[in-house]
């Protein structure tokens, strides 16, 4: 399967508040984020695509993550405070290893209370073991309420991530694969091999004879066969669809030769 992309659109919503910051300068603000997904038709949808979204807040949240609240420190200048760069307004770098607040629910809102921008990293899990997708956000007070887009690209999506992609836009099969694939199929039976038959019987076969049908393809392939090497899952992925007649058949006789077809 091809890859799929699908943009994100983040809503930031900030307002002062009543509240000390302790900052001569730098009010204390209320911000909420909310995430969502946008359809062809440029609409906002609920993005169900993603099981999780995982916040990597500023370091100076750290010691009040452990409570489960988030809030600003009051100004420290010491080694761990975390504050200096972002009450000078100097740019700061993505949050990496910093307290990550997971929100399970779309849209996804977090809501906090702090005084300072920042950059953070977001990390969005998509379902059926779709992958982390990291996302940067500036988080800056220059308007009450902004959008960011960001543009996801699922690698390879499974059966389960795809069937929820395909309610909110083409994947793939719609974007000009499937009338070749439909060719691919028709032509591939008229010349006696059943598609899925053959991936079927590819599935059953043992160790050796897979490292064997992954070689085939490597050496055969041609420049429009769509292949993925997933080493963190150990899975290698293959259209069969994407493969030249030849490679086909060379798969349909060493499979039908090691299980019934």
């Amino acid at each position: 399967m091809p890859d799929v992309k699908r943009t994100v659109k983040l809503i930031t919503e900030q307002h002062i508040i009543d509240k000390d910051s302790g900052t001569e300068g730098y009010p204390m603000r209320a911000w909420n984020i909310e995430i969502f997904l946008l359809n062809e038709a440029g609409e906002e949808v609920q993005a169900n695509c993603f099981e999780k979204a995982t916040y990597k807040l500023h370091p100076s949240f750290e010691k009040r993550a452990t409570q489960g609240r988030f809030k600003h420190k009051e100004p420290s200048y010491g080694a761990d405070s975390g504050v200096s760069s972002v009450a000078a307004g100097v740019p700061t770098s993505p949050c990496n290893g910093t307290p990550g607040l997971v929100k399970k629910q779309p849209p996804f809102q977090i809501s906090e209370e702090g005084w300072g921008e920042f950059d953070m990293e977001i990390i969005l899990t998509a379902v059926g073991k779709g992958g982390d997708h990291p996302l940067v956000h500036d988080l800056n007070f220059q308007q009450e309420t902004y959008e960011a887009k960001h543009v996801i690209t699922f690698r390879n999506p499974k059966p389960e991530l795809l069937a929820i992609l395909k309610e909110s836009g083409p994947v793939g099969e719609e974007n000009g694969v499937k009338g070749k694939a439909d060719a691919a199929k028709k032509k591939r039976k008229e010349k006696n091999v059943d598609m899925e038959k053959l991936a079927e019987g590819l599935q059953r076969l043992g160790e050796d004879d897979l490292l064997h049908v992954v070689q085939m393809v490597h050496d055969n392939k041609s420049a429009d066969t769509y292949t993925k090497n997933d080493v963190e899952n150990g899975e290698f992925h293959v259209d069969l669809y994407t493969l030249p007649d030849h490679l086909v058949k060379m798969l349909w006789d060493f499979t039908g030769s090691k299980t019934e077809l």
